[in-house]
């Protein structure tokens, strides 16, 4: 009888080819598409997976618990905040990620809805197919001259900010880890600075406990009247009421938003009744090569943790 093969459950219905190729040692079970904690609770009890490998849903301490042979997660992705990670540390289980494998996906996303938000492009196409021609009528937003202010200035906001330069604006960004800046983009010290000196705002950041609803009604006074508001981060930066309110009373031109506080966004929401409103299915950093580019480095990292546990336990 051959010895059964350790299991690693991946919270999602499917994987990259080329990733499924570096997990050949294992039998890999899929959790299925958006997979509730209850469900992956009686999937961890059912199989025990040394390895989880995170697409959707939320890896808790009660996910964990169920698992007992637990030893390494991996994001499918950079974005570690869907894990518990002090459960985690708690039960000596590794959190990994796969930074910069979507940057590029990332950043060309938030430069779509920046545009369709600058020149109006989904209004425009609504209008048309209604039978209007508001050439006389429209002004849409040019962006040389304009200031783009970046909050967090990793992988993708450095892709942001050299694009943004490209155009001819005037770049901010805040981030008070980044040691250093790309050539011609300047450094804000405060995010408020930042807001109030910028025609478009665009969020780069994790979230963490220090900024989840960065942008409330406080933050949300310093803008500039008439700025655009672009979030292809996490949808926990965002007091999604106070947005809705400044939209509503027309003090900001208009937002794009590809993440959102909970998710899937139930029907109906505050957002789909507000026209000044762009919305994408946090799918910012999903296109035919960060796929495998997250596939496969989330699952290097299960292999190479692993081995790595192996190696120590074997000496």
């Amino acid at each position: 009888m051959s010895e059964a093969r350790s299991i690693i459950l991946v919270t999602g219905c499917d994987l990259a080819e080329e990733a499924l190729q570096l997990l050949t040692s294992y039998d890999v079970i899929f959790a299925g598409k958006q997979p509730t904690e209850t469900q992956l609770i009686d999937l961890c009890h059912q199989h025990n997976p040394v390895a989880i490998l995170v697409r959707y849903g939320k890896i808790t301490a009660a996910v964990m618990d169920a698992a007992p042979a637990l030893r390494v997660i991996s994001k499918h992705g950079s974005g570690i905040d869907v894990i518990d990670q002090k459960a985690a540390a708690a039960r000596n289980i590794r959190v990994c990620s796969a930074p910069g494998a979507n940057a590029a996906a990332v950043a060309e996303h938030t430069w779509a809805l920046l545009l369709a938000s600058a020149k109006s492009v989904i209004t425009l196409d609504a209008r048309m197919r209604q039978g209007y021609w508001d050439k006389s009528l429209h002004k849409s937003l040019e962006l040389e001259g304009c200031t783009l202010g970046l909050i967090g200035l990793g992988e993708i906001g450095r892709r942001v900010a050299r694009a943004g330069l490209a155009f001819g604006m005037r770049v901010l960004a805040y981030d008070p880890y980044a040691s250093s800046l790309p050539e011609g983009c300047e450094r804000a010290e405060t995010p408020e600075a930042l807001y109030a000196q910028s025609d478009i705002v665009s969020l780069h950041c994790p979230l963490t406990d220090d900024n989840r609803a960065m942008i409330n009604e406080t933050a949300l006074r310093h803008f500039r009247p008439g700025a655009i508001l672009i979030n292809t981060a996490r949808g926990g930066l965002i007091d999604e009421p106070a947005l809705a309110a400044a939209l509503s009373a027309g003090r900001l031109r208009a937002a794009a938003l590809d993440s959102f506080r909970a998710e899937p966004l139930t029907a109906p929401h505050r957002w789909q009744s507000l026209p000044n409103v762009i919305l994408s299915p946090h799918i910012g950093g999903v296109s035919d090569a960060s796929y495998i580019k997250m596939g496969t480095a989330s699952a290097a990292n299960i292999v190479s943790v692993l081995h790595e546990l192996q190696q120590k336990t074997m000496a």
